[in-house]
């Protein structure tokens, strides 16, 4: 399998889950997020889809990237694809107790899990392939932010 062909299996996997995450916790979307009092810097909602959009294609580039080393540096590039793959579970773990599960306490303990997962994957990516740790950056920077806003949502509303 050719380098563009892994990078379109993973972008596409991880807007897949980033879909399913999104749509199995909609309810809570629509329903309950709306009724919380949120800090003065929390975006507009219609932020959300589009850089979580990119930001699934970013790594889906990067996991890519990183795959189609396979073949050079077989055990490194296998450790960084499992912490990858927890990564990716943990951030629809997060939707999932966030918007799901009515619990921002929750959601708030396991982002600082995700963020030391993603900075572990950075760690592990820029080893392998420098522009795709790269393309982790942003989506790290995003869940320092997301982790900074589901703190404050819960402090507001505790």
């Amino acid at each position: 399998m050719n380098k563009i062909t892994k990078i379109l299996i993973v972008v596409v996997t991880c807007l897949g889950i980033g879909y399913i995450s999104g749509n199995s916790t909609r309810a809570g979307i629509i329903d309950w997020y709306p009724s919380l009092v949120k800090p003065s810097f929390n975006p507009p909602n219609w932020v959300f889809a589009p850089v979580w959009s990119m930001l699934y294609a970013m790594m889906g580039v990067a996991a890519g990237l990183v795959w189609s080393r396979i073949d050079y540096e077989k055990e490194i590039v296998k450790k960084a694809l499992v912490f990858f793959a927890i990564q990716l579970a943990l951030n629809a773990l997060w939707s999932y107790l966030f918007f799901g599960l009515h619990n921002p306490m929750l959601a708030g303990i396991e982002i600082i899990i995700l963020w030391l997962m993603i900075f572990e994957t950075y760690s592990q990516f820029v080893k392998i392939n420098k522009i795709a740790g790269y393309l982790l950056l942003p989506y790290l920077a995003w869940v320092s932010f997301a982790a900074i806003l589901n703190g404050s949502i819960w402090w507001l509303n505790r």
